[in-house]
């Protein structure tokens, strides 16, 4: 079960734009992550690249992180984040994750969210 301390520092990261840093600082080695129902991403190394490709094509920002719950191994959030594109269009994606850690680190992650907005 990860500390609640953890889960905050982990936050505070992602809300301060360090996106790269926090997968390296708080993912295992081979975890995975799945945004809605797409395939999942597996191993640090392909999450940090997915990452790094997307901040090469958006600018974001994380509003400040409202809810998140911690339920022994599992923690959601409620992540809120503005993604402005080239052409200046910014969508807002209001995703929850659900996380499964193993120890002080996340070993799952899935994003649920309307690929709509």
């Amino acid at each position: 079960m990860p500390a609640p301390d953890r889960v905050r520092a982990l936050i505070a990261s992602v809300e301060a734009g360090d996106y790269v840093q926090a997968i390296e600082d708080f993912y295992h080695e081979d975890a995975m992550m799945q945004e809605n129902e797409h395939k999942p991403r597996a191993g640090r190394a392909a999450l940090v690249a997915f990452e790094q490709r997307t901040l090469e094509q958006v600018s974001m920002r994380t509003r400040t992180v409202e809810r998140f719950a911690i339920e022994g191994d599992t923690v959601f959030i409620n992540w809120v984040f503005e993604a402005t594109g080239p052409d200046g269009a910014t969508r807002i994606l209001d995703e929850i994750a659900v996380q499964t850690w193993r120890g002080d680190r996340i070993a799952a992650e899935r994003f649920y969210y309307d690929p709509q907005r």
